[in-house]
């Protein structure tokens, strides 16, 4: 098969590290089928989508609602790539899976609106499938409501017109959404089990998605509730779209 692309954003390295190894993990992928570039450290360069099955964004820090002036030079740097890149990818319906930063920038990249009206704190969350699921190859086998992991300050407010809700919280209402038939975002984190965000909440503790001093409650909160179901909807993705 043809490796998925992984664009990733995250400047410390063992929470990009492990990032890495549980889209591998959760995604049924070995290293050689995962090929990842940290955008963050560098440029992405040329991209030639014929040469993969798929595009895999994972999270960081990085907000599009975030004002211009405060965003970095290495923040407009990835998000002018990024947006070049789903020029290209969205015109060819080309299989694209964004998670928690991959709904903003497949969102901004289609004129949803964005800002931190929805953020939800780090922690579990109950997912609810919407009716447009139903059909949905990604969400075969999936409940109608399962726990997930989230943590992000901004969401979707407004959908663009050209997408489909697919599933929704009580916090936020869009959790995932399609564009065209391709093209995938989910604000939870598939690839999350506990060990996972415990990882990241320690990482992140300073980052402003909770008081510093309340990381410890915040990962007894992750680790009351068991998350298992995500990880399909990956897998899913990976089956779908692997190709030779």
């Amino acid at each position: 098969m043809k490796p998925f692309l992984l664009l990733a954003t995250r400047a410390e390295d063992e929470a990009a590290d492990a990032e890495y190894q549980a889209f591998l993990d959760y995604g049924g992928l070995a290293p050689e089928q995962l090929r990842r570039v940290r955008m963050e450290s560098g440029s992405l360069g040329e991209v030639d989508l014929d040469d993969y099955s798929g595009i895999i964004t994972g999270g960081g820090p990085f907000n599009f609602s975030d004002p211009p002036v405060l965003k970095s030079p290495v923040q407009r740097r990835v998000e002018s790539e990024i947006f070049a890149l789903l020029d290209e990818v969205v015109e060819r319906d080309f299989p694209f899976f964004g998670a928690c930063y991959g709904v903003g920038t497949l969102g901004a990249h289609r004129g949803a609106e964005i800002d931190r009206t929805f953020g939800e704190p780090p922690g579990p969350v109950a997912v609810e499938l919407q009716p447009a699921a139903a059909d949905d190859p990604l969400l075969a086998g999936m409940p109608q409501s399962f726990a997930a992991y989230v943590g992000h300050k901004e969401a979707v407010r407004k959908l663009s017109d050209d997408a489909v809700l697919l599933a929704s919280s009580a916090g936020c209402p869009v959790q995932m959404f399609r564009v065209k038939q391709n093209l995938y975002a989910t604000q939870f984190h598939p690839e999350l089990d506990f060990p996972g965000i415990k990882l990241r909440i320690q990482v992140y503790r300073s980052y402003g998605y909770f008081p510093a001093d309340e990381a410890e409650a915040v990962t007894e909160r992750s680790r009351a509730v068991e998350v298992t179901h995500p990880m399909r909807i990956l897998r899913n993705f990976v089956d779908r779209y692997a190709r030779g």
